[in-house]
C-alpha cells in the first residue's frame, strides 16, 4: 500500500476511573486476548501498511511492553517496520505533547524519511476491522485534500463525539467538536488520510502559529479552504471512552457476529502471542456463554462473562455479566455481578461484588478484597 501509518495513543480518560492507574487506552484489555491498539494495529497490517509509527504519551509503559515485538503484526521488516514514539525533552522542546498535532510534528522526521506518498492516521482506542485500501481509492477518486472516515450513529447521543456536517457529495461543511446540541448524528471516527507533503506543510504551518490540535485547528480551521470528505464506514465500531464503553465492547465479543468478525474471518485480528496452557475446568464447573482465556482455572459458576489468562475461580463461586481480567484470583462461594477486575485481583473466600447494568463496579489492579 501507497501510505504510511500513525497510530496516536489516546491516553488518558477520568471516564474510566481506576483502569487507566498504570496504562493507557491502547493497552485496555479486550475480547479476552486482546490489547486496544491490535485492532488498529492489524488493521494496518492487513492493509498492506508495512510502515507504521505508534506515538503515546501517558503511562506507556504497558502499552511499550505489548509492542516489544513487532512480528506478531508482521511489521518486523528491514524495509518498513514499527516505530515507537514516546515524547523527550530538548531546549526547543521542554513539554511533553501539547496536542495531536504536536505529537506528530515532533515526530515529523518519520515522515520527512517516509517516500509513500500518503499518511492515514488513526487512534489507538477503537474497535473495528476496516480495510484502508477502499478509504485511500475513496480518497483519490474524490480529488480530496483530507479525508475523513466517519459513521451515522442515528438516535444515539453523540455529544462526545466529533460531529460533522456533510453535503449530497459528503463534503464536509461544519465540524464540531463535543457539540452541546449536535446537529447531525454523523460522527468523526478519528481516521483521516491526507498526502504526506501536504500534511508536513500544514503541520509546520499550524505549530509556527501555537495550534497543536488536529481536529480543532488542522479540521475546522481549513475546512472551507482544503477539500475535507466524509467516508462512511458502516460496520462495527466501538470506542473505549468510558467503563461503561469498555464493559460494553467486551460483553460484544460474546455475540456471534462479533467474534466471527474479529476472530474467524480473514484477514484476523493479531496480538502479542501468550504461550499458555488450555484452560482448566475441574469436576463442578460451570460455564456458560462465556470466553474464557488460556491458563485460567475454572471450579464454580460462570455466565456471560468474559475471562482473560490465568483467571482462578474458587469452589461454588459465581460469575455474571463480569470482565474478569488475566491473574485476578476470586475465592470460593464468591458472587459477582457487573463488575470489572482489574489485573491480579484477590477477592477473598464469601465476597460478593455486585453492580448494575450500566454501573460496573470496578477494583483496580492488584486490589485485594
Amino acid at each position: 500500500m501507497r501510505a504510511v501509518g500513525i497510530i496516536l495513543e489516546g491516553g488518558k480518560s477520568e471516564k474510566l476511573k481506576d483502569l487507566l492507574v498504570k496504562r493507557g487506552i491502547p493497552a485496555m484489555p479486550v475480547g479476552g486476548s486482546y490489547r486496544a491498539i491490535d485492532f488498529t494495529l492489524s488493521n494496518m497490517a492487513n492493509s498492506g501498511i508495512n510502515k507504521v509509527a505508534v506515538i503515546n504519551q501517558y503511562n506507556c509503559r504497558s502499552l511499550l511492553d505489548h509492542l516489544s515485538s513487532a512480528k506478531w503484526w508482521d511489521l518486523g521488516r528491514k524495509q518498513g517496520g514499527l516505530f515507537v514514539f514516546s515524547p523527550y525533552i530538548s531546549n526547543n522542546n521542554p513539554f511533553g505533547y501539547r496536542g495531536t498535532a504536536d505529537a506528530i510534528y515532533r515526530n515529523i522526521n518519520f515522515l520527512k524519511r517516509s517516500n509513500e506518498p500518503f499518511v492515514i492516521i488513526a487512534s489507538g482506542d477503537d474497535i473495528y476491522k476496516m480495510d484502508y485500501n477502499k478509504v485511500l481509492e475513496y480518497h483519490q477518486q474524490k480529488q480530496a485534500d483530507i479525508t475523513i472516515v466517519c459513521k451515522d450513529l442515528k438516535g444515539k447521543d453523540v455529544s462526545d463525539y466529533g460531529v460533522m456536517i456533510l453535503d449530497e457529495d459528503n463534503r464536509l461543511k461544519e465540524f464540531e467538536e463535543k457539540p452541546l446540541d449536535p446537529q447531525s448524528s454523523i460522527i468523526s471516527l478519528g481516521i483521516y488520510v491526507i498526502q504526506r507533503t501536504l500534511l508536513i506543510k500544514l503541520l509546520e504551518d499550524i505549530v509556527s502559529e501555537g495550534r497543536f490540535d488536529i481536529v480543532n485547528d488542522l479540521i475546522v480551521r481549513y475546512r472551507r479552504k482544503l477539500k475535507i470528505y466524509g467516508c462512511p464506514f458502516e460496520d462495527y465500531w466501538r470506542s473505549i471512552r468510558t467503563t461503561e464503553s469498555y464493559f460494553d465492547v467486551n460483553m460484544d465479543f460474546l455475540k456471534k457476529d462479533v467474534r466471527d468478525l474479529f476472530l474467524n474471518q480473514y484477514p484476523y485480528i493479531a496480538t502479542k502471542v501468550k504461550d499458555e496452557p488450555p484452560a482448566k475446568y475441574n469436576p463442578g464447573a460451570c460455564v456458560k456463554d462465556c470466553l474464557v482465556g488460556g491458563g485460567s482455572i475454572i471450579n464454580g459458576c460462570a455466565e456471560k462473562s468474559v475471562l482473560f489468562r490465568k483467571v482462578f475461580t474458587g469452589t461454588n463461586s459465581y460469575i455474571k455479566n463480569s470482565v474478569i481480567m488475566e491473574g485476578t484470583y476470586i475465592g470460593n462461594n464468591c458472587r459477582i455481578e457487573y463488575a470489572i477486575l482489574d489485573k491480579e485481583v484477590v477477592v477473598s473466600d464469601g465476597r460478593e461484588l455486585i453492580g448494575t447494568k450500566g454501573n460496573p463496579i470496578i477494583l483496580k489492579k492488584g486490589s485485594v478484597i
